[in-house]
């Protein structure tokens, strides 16, 4: 049986290291723990420059490291000559691998920017394509190119990438062990407590209706943790005046409290004082078009009641996450809200929260790659 272990693996994501972890970061943890040497490569520096290539350990983990690197060329070239910024970055990358201790047997791209073509990395190499964003721009459907084998968190998204005639398979967001506590279970807070957590300054957040919801509830406290200003960000952010006019607004209400970005371990723990989460996003506008997020997994992990708009890979699952069932708008979401909150003792009845927290621990990150593992193990033999 192939397993994922003693492995070298090489990391593409177009989010830097930071406070703030999404999928990559996870996997990049999980892989570590598991006994593989894993290089996660941050995005270039946009300056153009001779800087080189820097290889550092991540502090996180023994087995896990940081690659640092500035472009000798300009990076804004992808916008203006993509050929040309291409053609520089094959001989990058070609620096990138020879500056590494120990040849790479899997590349793990996360990468929808199509900064790195899988194309120019060594042919012994296994390459996985991992989209967990809807595939918006015609380079993030490009950046499949090369791959022998890709996962996805939806099968929208998979369906998208069918033209490239690949092995392909759902593979559900994941969650770190760190979200689970053997009391995770706690009575009603006084008052209630709503979580929410991730970018605010993304704008995809549908922020009519999440202020609407804050306003009309101010018995309810609202925690949020996420980055609000850039400068906590590795993950980018809206720094438009309409955005910073939200942030304004939150900061000014009373029932808001704004965390900041959490490292992993203290988000964990946060989390586990909540009654009931949040999820307000605008579907049309949204990253992953409302087909899955990666915080449901983080928030079933404690048990408690899930309100959000429509997400489509939960559609079926009504005791996972209660959402509204439109798609075009989200006006019902505000009277959705009222009613759970209304019955929280029944949408948090302990045989609910068992079951949702018995749903996460099956989508662990350490489960996910196993599974990954098996399949992985058919193109190895193909490629050996």
């Amino acid at each position: 049986m192939y397993k994922l272990e003693n492995k070298t693996i090489l990391i593409l994501s177009p989010e830097g290291w930071g406070a703030m972890f999404l999928s990559k970061h996870h996997y990049a943890v999980e892989l570590a723990k598991a006994g593989n040497t894993v290089y996660f490569l941050n995005p270039p520096s946009v300056l153009a420059g001779s800087k080189k290539i820097q290889i550092r350990n991540s502090g996180v983990h023994e087995n896990l490291f940081f690659i640092e690197h500035q472009l000798a060329f300009p990076f804004r070239l992808r916008f203006h000559a993509i050929s040309l910024f291409h053609f520089f970055m094959r001989g990058h990358i070609r620096k990138i691998l020879r500056s590494m201790p120990a040849p790479v047997d899997i590349v793990w791209s996360f990468d929808l920017l199509h900064l790195y073509p899988l194309d120019f990395f060594d042919k012994s190499s296994i390459k996985v394509f991992h989209p967990v964003d809807e595939p918006l721009q015609p380079a993030a459907l490009k950046a499949a190119a090369g791959a022998d084998i890709i996962f996805s968190v939806t099968n929208e998204i998979l369906n998208k990438y069918k033209f490239c005639n690949l092995p392909s398979f759902f593979v559900h967001h994941g969650v770190s062990p760190l979200f689970f506590r053997e009391n995770g279970m706690v009575v009603k807070n006084d008052p209630v407590k709503v979580g929410l957590s991730g970018n605010l300054l993304r704008k995809d957040i549908d922020r009519n209706i999440l202020l609407t919801i804050i306003q009309q509830n101010p018995q309810i406290v609202f925690e949020c943790w996420g980055s609000y200003e850039v400068k906590q960000s590795n993950i980018g952010g809206d720094t438009e005046l309409s955005g910073i006019a939200f942030i304004d607004t939150l900061k000014s209400m009373p029932n808001v409290i704004l965390h900041g970005t959490a490292k992993t371990e203290k988000l964990a723990m946060e989390l586990h004082r909540m009654d009931a989460f949040l999820i307000c996003y605008d579907v049309n506008k949204d990253q992953s078009r409302g087909t899955n997020y990666h915080k449901i997994m983080e928030y079933m992990a404690t048990g408690k009641v899930i309100i959000s708009n429509n997400v489509t890979t939960f559609k079926d699952y009504p005791d996972y996450v209660q959402m509204i069932p439109e798609r075009n708008n989200n006006d019902q979401l505000p009277v959705l809200f009222n009613k759970v909150i209304r019955n929280l003792e029944t949408y948090n009845d302990i045989s609910l929260q068992k079951k949702r927290i018995a749903f996460a621990r099956t989508n662990m990150y350490d489960k996910h790659i196993s599974t990954i593992a098996n399949h992985i193990g058919s193109i190895s033999k193909a490629k050996s």
